[in-house]
């Protein structure tokens, strides 16, 4: 079974004096990337999780995004007056910098500021961020279950799209051009130039022919195998495209040519479908 490469999970969770919300998402990619936006007075927390990722999704652009809010009746935050205002200042001066370079800057809210740690004196009792982190990678963990299980639902539909379109790939092979290439008309004198014409298209483009059909059985048993596959789907596709191209290259009759483009249109729809698979 394939997986998409798309998808997206949240979850909330929480432990004493901590609560927060993941959310994951993931689009298209040529390889693996990790884009994390997460607390900065959590440390220690970037690598495991990007290892974690990593093993879970094979190829993608992967974002995951942390709030993490913590229970001020358990937990004293104070605000360092003079550390707020160099904040404040470099907020400041980062949205004149962005204004004059005709760029757009999300809106910060008083909650985003507070989380920072760069703005907090914090109290002893906060020093020690290991069992939040612990529990964070705990957590992460079904996180990306859930998200897999989605990759995974996706997929299933994929494959499902796409091993229609090879179907009818084989058939546009089986059936028109076995009818385009087949000598039919071999007993009528006045067309023997034209068979023999014929003929020499037949020799000519049987290369073309039973790659193609390689190519079909090669991306059926891609589709059955275990792992990532989407990478290899994809080059099988621009190979595909090469021999419908190099079939209407050689076509030496307007049918032939028309089943040719009508190839070449349905590998283009699969193998949009096919870069969607991870």
């Amino acid at each position: 079974m394939v997986n998409s490469m798309t998808g997206f999970a949240t979850r909330r969770s929480e432990i004493p004096g901590f609560s927060w919300k993941w959310d994951i998402r993931a689009v298209n990619g040529r390889g693996f990337d990790f884009r994390p936006r997460l607390p900065d007075w959590i440390e220690g927390l970037e690598q495991p999780l990007r290892a974690a990722a990593g093993k879970a999704v094979a190829r993608g652009s992967v974002s995951v995004a942390l709030k993490v809010e913590r229970d001020t009746a358990e937990v004293e935050t104070a605000v360092d007056p003079e550390r707020l205002d160099r904040v404040l200042g470099a907020l400041r001066m980062i949205e004149e910098r962005a204004l004059a370079a005709d760029l757009q800057v999300a809106p910060v809210s008083a909650a985003d500021i507070l989380a920072m740690r760069a703005v907090r004196r914090d109290t002893p009792g906060d020093a020690d961020t290991a069992p939040l982190r612990q529990a964070l990678l705990d957590d992460f963990q079904t996180l990306l279950g859930d998200f897999n299980a989605m990759r995974a639902s996706e997929g299933a539909a994929l494959e499902a799209i796409v091993g229609m379109q090879l179907d009818r790939m084989a058939a546009t092979l089986r059936k028109n051009l076995a009818r385009v290439l087949q000598n039919a008309d071999g007993t009528d004198p006045d067309r023997v130039a034209q068979e023999l014409a014929m003929i020499a298209v037949r020799a000519d483009v049987r290369e073309e022919l039973d790659r193609l059909a390689a190519h079909v059985a090669a991306a059926r048993d891609l589709l059955g195998s275990k792992g990532p596959v989407g990478r290899r789907l994809d080059f099988l596709a621009q190979e595909f495209m090469r021999e419908a191209n190099t079939l209407c290259a050689k076509a030496q009759s307007g049918e032939l040519t028309g089943i040719g483009l009508d190839l070449k249109a349905l590998i283009e729809q699969w193998r949009e479908q096919v870069q969607n698979i991870e």
